[in-house]
């Protein structure tokens, strides 16, 4: 499975990744490969737990066009 991630640095200078279509998956390293590299275990991870809740996978998203 392909999954979108969103990556950023914190104020700190660390590298956050989250996964928009999984809430509360979220990961993060020193790096950027890492927090990537990080982020995949975490989406594998969030997966299980919630096939093991009974809870839907994922979450619908979208994209939607805003003018500044």
């Amino acid at each position: 499975m392909k999954f979108s991630i969103t990556i950023d640095r914190d104020e700190d200078a660390v590298w956050i990744a989250e996964c928009p279509s999984i809430p509360g998956c979220v990961s993060q390293g020193a790096t950027r490969n890492e927090a990537v590299a990080n982020a995949r275990e975490a989406i594998a991870l969030c997966l299980e737990v919630r096939a093991e809740r009974g809870m839907p996978l994922t979450v619908e998203t979208a994209q939607v066009e805003v003018t500044v």
